[in-house]
């Protein structure tokens, strides 16, 4: 969820970053709706400036190491996904219709749902231990109460926006039904976990385009293998950091030493001010300053994070691993504001909870604790970089009235990481 702010308020929020350019460098003109794609800006560099092997020439959208952005020292997984974690799918549908004038409840429509299945056999009578944390709580996203209680994960996990919610909710109980046919007769009922994000500034969200069909079409669609990322699924109407935003993932293969372990993490992304923007370390907010948004306003935003790993751990030690999630949001240099609902799940599939134990006790193995810095690391770095995936990979996006998100430029991106001395040529994905 975000809430837009006043104008009043954003007349201030906008007076004083102007006033105090070492917050942020948000402020300043935006361009003019348009109905064609926008032109460039005059001020690109020189293509020969660039190695031309990474050079996007074919207009195609890539992944941050693709442009020579690698973040942190794991190495990742085989295809740098949460997919890499054995059993995972995941699964979009995504509705991009119309144009023009905003005409509630009929379009334009530029929206979805994004469907994470946790395994690929039976979570629901061997369920996996999970956790939440809640960073910033402007936001919703179902069922964590009983994660935190239970300690356990027994559906699947639903992207999707903030007015869809309940339908998301709907079509996740049917998945439920079809697939337990028990359920609710002689067996307990399910909460699933539907997280939502504000897509108002792209799409007609009063038209609850979302239905329950989407999410069990989603899920059927749920699959191992790489993953879209981008403006697709629940990340279609998305926007982060002023630019166009969506969905990312990465992951992570912890040494061999700590257990040879895979992390992988999923994001969908609609949060932070351009002036905040740092990727591995790099202003580039402040260096790529035009291109913002129109119309003339800042959402507060949202961050949907899921954080899967095939080790064996608990509940206890994934809500340490949720709450390390901050740190790599944060190092893509968010405040996490007033208005954002900032919201982490993190689930483990090396142990299993049986939902009709035969007996009184049981045991769950746990790496330990000394141990888990490896586990840590991989998290924030798979975060990090997911987040970093959903800028890279998103397309510009108009939306009702005409309104534009735009995508992070690539060539621009490239030549402001080279110049702070942080381009790696670009490497082929897994290490």
């Amino acid at each position: 969820m975000h809430r837009r702010l006043s104008l009043a308020a954003g007349a201030a929020l906008t007076a004083a970053l102007v006033s105090s350019p070492g917050l942020l460098s948000c402020a300043g003109p935006r361009s003019q709706p348009s109905t064609h794609s926008p032109s460039p800006p005059a001020a690109l560099p020189s293509p020969s400036a660039l190695p031309a092997a990474a050079l996007p020439a074919d207009g195609a959208r890539r992944r941050a190491r693709e442009l020579g952005i690698v973040i942190g020292r794991l190495p990742t997984g085989r295809l740098n996904a949460i997919t890499d974690v054995p059993g995972v799918r995941v699964g979009h549908v995504t509705h991009r219709r119309g144009a023009g004038r905003l005409d509630p409840g009929n379009g334009p429509v530029r929206t979805g749902v994004t469907v994470i299945l946790p395994t690929s056999d039976d979570f629901w009578h061997h369920k996996l231990p999970a956790a939440s944390f809640i960073l910033n709580g402007n936001g919703e996203m179902t069922g964590l109460h009983y994660v935190n209680e239970f300690g356990v994960l027994e559906s699947p996990i639903v992207f999707t926006n903030t007015l869809a919610v309940g339908r998301a909710f709907d079509g996740a109980v049917q998945y439920m039904l079809r697939r337990y046919p028990a359920i609710g007769v002689d067996e307990p009922t399910v909460a699933p976990i539907v997280g939502e994000c504000d897509d108002s500034a792209l799409n007609d969200i009063r038209g609850l385009h979302v239905s329950a069909e989407d999410v069990l079409t989603a899920a059927e669609r749920a699959a191992g293998g790489p993953v879209q990322e981008g403006a697709v699924g629940g990340g279609t109407g998305m926007i982060c950091y002023d630019f166009k935003c969506g969905i990312g993932t990465a992951s992570r293969v912890v040494p061999e030493a700590a257990g040879g372990f895979i992390v992988g993490a999923i994001v969908q992304a609609n949060f932070g001010a351009r002036g905040e923007l740092r990727i591995d370390g790099v202003p580039v907010g402040q260096e790529i300053g035009d291109l913002l948004p129109v119309p003339d306003y800042h959402g507060e935003g949202s961050l949907l994070a899921v954080v899967a790993t095939d080790a064996p751990l608990s509940a206890r030690q994934l809500g340490r691993v949720a709450r390390r999630i901050s740190l790599a949001v944060g190092r893509t240099g968010t405040i996490s504001r007033d208005g954002s609902g900032d919201l982490f799940l993190a689930f483990a599939t090396g142990n299993r909870i049986a939902a009709e134990p035969r007996q009184l006790t049981r045991t769950i193995r746990e790496v330990d604790d000394g141990r888990l810095n490896p586990l840590f690391q991989a998290a924030e770095e798979a975060v990090e970089e997911a987040i970093l995936n959903a800028l890279t990979m998103a397309t510009t996006t108009f939306g009702q009235d005409d309104h534009v998100a735009h995508a992070i430029p690539l060539d621009r991106l490239r030549e402001v990481m080279r110049r702070y001395g942080r381009l790696s040529e670009p490497e082929r994905e897994g290490r």
